[in-house]
């Protein structure tokens, strides 16, 4: 008995997944050309496909504008009055436009529609009041309404009041084929009556009761015909939470699973003596609270015997190399080797002289590794990673190529970390049977609800303190009329002794754009800046690696004043003498590009400057983009900001980051609150039952799984 009930109790629950699960063709309205569209524009393929596709916004149909109330710079509005006139019009040769006057007693608007005229003009009758719902605009001085909602008011009243009117996301290839936010009220008007009973939970009973959420089909029916603003929020919520809840329970779930099983060489402190001789011979400053702290981090992780999966946050100058150095210092103290892998070879030759600099004289090891590394070299590494004489290898991509082989890799560091797809890092860690501590590092401070979300199942550290001496950037913004101003301003600077960036977008002029070039850029600072008394260096993206490290040195050892350059300096470049940065076209650039750019300066003790120079006119995103520039220096404060100007995918990059996962309705920018709220639940639920194997956790296994299915696993960075 018990085994027929299963039996009926599956076929029960396929029928109802089935009637969801139907093909969007069949729904009444659709039909074959119509899906093919659904499909094509909004990825709508069943009717549950319909059913998720939500609103993006809600206008209240509950309150009537007068005419003489209405301005362009209203949203969509509602009006309730008659006809006086329709009127044809021709708009050049072989178009036409109906253009009807409409009052409601206190002033008269002009109504416009392009297309469906001659059914319009049938249709309307002058003797009748109408409902019109539409968007004001501004056309010769005069406001009118194109192509609003219309509807006779007998028949308006003859329906049930939709206080709150959903508002659907459409193209205009699905406008041309008479796809629009009505069709989609239309088809879900029809729908949402059919799914009572056929919407299977997706969250256990017990957390939908204890945390007080709508069921989910409640909540699908809220959030496209709330009843009211109350229940429209809490329809809102229950997705948000949902979206959130199930993320967070896979990070965590991944974090437990590591800190359970993976295991983790273990470095003894007692053998710190390449440390301590570094430490106390090589550096020649007090390193700050903040890098004391996070080193002590570090330490706890590489003697706790699990594998250490450290992010380690700091902005530009805040001394996460020499953070580096030390840590990969703990695992060459006890026997292992250490490796550094950064994006560029910029980057890599500047942390190599930096950290050969430091070492010299102290018994350790060190070499570069790039795709210019002669053969002669690379055999000479190869031979020391692989007897284990070399003790740190400093390099670029090439360090994850297969024919390297280390010995005893026991820490891996990976510097610039988003510019390494999630597949690239991994590889670094293949390199043992086990796993050598991973610490991965930023200059691109990482609002804490992204870190919280793309990071999670990594510990973060983060250096909030910039050593002492370094006076603060001071940015200003200029157009191209300011240019001589801001030609005078380097030439005192390098006057006083200092030196001076100037960075372009792209290297050669461009058809498709008006942004400024490097070439064209050099030729007109090398007039401003003649030679014998100035000397200009170049280093961009097409140049050889030995021309490129030529142009480096000839500014590192001040044999020229200014470094014409694209954004290949933009991480690593460390000359403290330079004290002005100007950036062209910075309208171009994102909030943390610039602000990686702005952290080439700044380095010494002298004042430091950065300049953006930008067209006149800037859109409303640039505009904000650029005054947050002028008027912050927190890196991570600039990266809350982008975070809402660009959203986490773009911040971050979809494939790079491993963000594979599309939120509907919740807002990493907006729901920080929430996210730390699921995130303590996720962990009280595994705190009980950490492999989820109780059957009241069944529905979020399920969950789980549709979360990871085709996706990458970005709960884990390396």
């Amino acid at each position: 008995m018990a085994k027929l009930e299963k039996i009926f109790g599956y076929l029960s629950r396929s029928m109802i997944a089935d009637y969801l699960d139907t093909d969007i063709t069949y729904m009444k309205g659709v039909g074959p050309k119509r899906a093919e569209i659904f499909k094509k524009e909004f990825g709508i393929r069943t009717f549950r496909d319909l059913l998720y596709y939500f609103p993006y916004r809600y206008v209240d149909r509950s309150r009537f504008y007068s005419v003489d109330e209405l301005n362009k710079d209203l949203p969509y509005v509602q009006l309730k009055g008659k006809f006086i006139s329709l009127e044809l019009q021709k708009i050049g040769a072989n178009k036409k436009k109906l253009v009807g006057t409409f009052t409601d007693n206190t002033g008269v608007v002009e109504v416009v529609w392009f297309q469906g005229i001659d059914w319009i003009s049938k249709s309307v009758n002058r003797d009748k009041t109408y409902i019109l719902f539409g968007k004001p605009s501004e056309f010769s001085g005069r406001i009118n309404i194109v192509h609003p909602e219309m509807e006779e008011l007998s028949k308006w009243q003859s329906k049930p009041q939709v206080t709150l009117a959903p508002q659907y996301s459409t193209t205009e290839q699905s406008k041309s084929s008479y796809i629009n936010s009505k069709t989609f009220q239309m088809l879900l008007a029809s729908l949402i009556p059919n799914i009572h009973g056929r919407v299977l939970e997706t969250l256990p009973h017990y957390i939908i009761e204890k945390y007080k959420l709508l069921s989910l089909e409640n909540t699908l029916c809220q959030l496209h015909f709330p009843e009211n603003t109350e229940m429209l929020r809490q329809a809102q919520y229950r997705i948000k939470f949902e979206e959130l809840f199930v993320i967070q329970l896979n990070i965590q779930k991944a974090k437990l699973h590591r800190h359970s099983t993976v295991r983790g060489f273990v470095f003894d402190r007692s053998k710190d003596n390449y440390l301590k001789e570094c430490f106390h011979k090589k550096i020649p400053f007090k390193m700050t609270g903040a890098q004391t702290r996070v080193l002590q981090e570090i330490r706890a992780d590489v003697c706790s015997g699990r594998q250490m999966n450290r992010l380690l946050q700091g902005d530009v100058g805040s001394g996460k190399t020499l953070v580096a150095l030390l840590t990969m210092l703990m695992a060459v103290d006890n026997g292992y080797q250490a490796c550094l892998m950064v994006p560029t070879e910029v980057l890599a030759q500047q942390h190599y002289r930096s950290l050969s600099k430091m070492l010299d004289g102290i018994g350790v090891s060190i070499r570069l590794l790039t795709g210019s590394t002669k053969q002669r070299e690379r055999t000479e590494i190869d031979r020391g990673l692989r007897d284990g004489s070399l003790n740190i290898l400093v390099g670029t991509h090439a360090l994850i190529e297969e024919t390297v082989v280390f010995k005893n890799l026991g820490m891996a560091v990976i510097d610039e970390q988003h510019r390494f797809g999630v597949e690239q890092r991994a590889k670094l860690w293949k390199k043992n049977e086990l796993a050598p501590h991973i610490l991965v590092m930023t200059a691109t401070p990482i609002p804490r609800t992204l870190a919280m979300t793309l990071y999670g199942d990594l510990d973060v550290s983060v250096i909030d303190e910039l050593p002492k001496g370094r006076s603060k950037i001071i940015t200003r913004h200029f157009t191209d009329a300011y240019r001589l101003k801001v030609y005078g301003f380097m030439r005192k600077q390098i006057e006083e002794g200092h030196q001076v960036y100037v960075v372009y977008p792209l290297i050669s002029e461009s058809e498709n754009t008006d942004l400024k070039d490097l070439e064209d850029g050099y030729d007109r600072i090398t007039r401003e800046f003649p030679i014998p008394q100035y000397h200009v260096a170049v280093v961009h993206g097409r140049m050889k690696p030995d021309q490129k490290e030529l142009g480096m040195s000839l500014f590192e050892r001040n044999n020229a004043q200014i470094m014409v350059a694209t954004t290949v300096i933009e991480v690593g470049v460390d000359v403290p003498n330079a004290t002005v940065m100007v950036i062209e076209s910075a309208e171009r650039f994102g909030l943390s590009q610039l602000h990686q750019l702005r952290g080439r300066v700044g380095r010494g003790s002298a004042q430091s400057y950065c300049i953006l120079m930008t067209k006149p006119n800037l859109s409303e995103n640039a505009y904000s983009r650029i005054s947050t520039m002028v008027n912050s220096t927190d890196g991570f404060e600039i990266s809350e900001t982008d975070l809402k100007l660009r959203g986490p995918g773009d911040m971050e990059g979809k494939q790079q980051s491993g963000f594979a996962f599309d939120l509907k309705m919740a807002s990493l920018s907006q729901d920080g609150q929430l996210i730390q709220y699921v995130r303590d639940i996720a962990n009280e639920i595994l705190d009980a039952d950490p492999a989820l194997e109780k059957q009241e956790n069944q529905l979020l296994v399920k969950a789980l799984k549709e979360l990871n299915k085709n996706k990458i696993n970005y709960g884990s960075i390396s």
